[in-house]
């Protein structure tokens, strides 16, 4: 029995540091990826080099920022790069422990449809508001399954979804929602 617990507690930690490696790694390569090639890409907060980095290598036309206007600098530099770029600039507010409303996905559907492509959708961390949008796209724009749209909002982006103990787990509840409006669950 004691063999058992000191082999649990052993593949536990090396859990915890491989899923600690991946969430660092993540964060290193700004949580950046191509959802649909040459219409959609998602990221964590962008700074202007990377601004410049995806206009000229992906040929981004419109930045989606999903946290919304700011004072603080990293808005500011956002809004600059976007302008020095000549791209779109959209600020869409939507808080990772917020469920969405029908209202804002409508409105997110529309954005995402009429929006000058390719777009570079954004959050914080590129992990929660961002897989929800991607997962939307995916699914409402792009055509795809239920399975792989939902794919979207897992630990390969850094979103943990745990009920009851994550704050972020909003976004999958707003996601079941949305498949129940999108006719995707019976």
């Amino acid at each position: 029995m004691i063999k058992l617990l000191k082999t649990s507690i052993w593949i536990a930690g090396i859990s915890m540091v491989l899923l600690g490696s991946h969430l660092s790694a993540i964060q290193l390569t700004d949580n950046f990826d191509e959802v649909v090639p040459g219409q959609l890409y998602r990221s964590a907060q962008p700074s202007q080099a990377d601004i410049d980095n995806y206009v000229k290598h992906y040929g981004i036309r419109t930045i989606i920022n999903l946290r919304g206007r700011s004072d603080a600098l990293w808005y500011k530099d956002e809004i600059g790069a976007s302008q020095h770029a000549g791209i779109s600039h959209i600020d869409f507010a939507l808080p990772p422990s917020k469920e969405v409303t029908p209202a804002q996905a409508n409105r997110l559907v529309a954005i995402l449809r009429d929006s000058p492509k390719p777009i570079l959708v954004h959050c914080e961390t590129g992990a929660d508001p961002t897989g929800l949008v991607s997962a939307i796209y995916l699914q409402q724009i792009a055509g795809v399954d239920e399975k792989k749209a939902e794919g979207q909002l897992s630990i390969l982006y850094g979103h943990l979804g745990i009920p009851y103990l994550s704050s972020t787990y909003a976004m999958d509840e707003s996601w079941e929602q949305l498949e129940k409006r999108f006719g995707l669950k019976s």
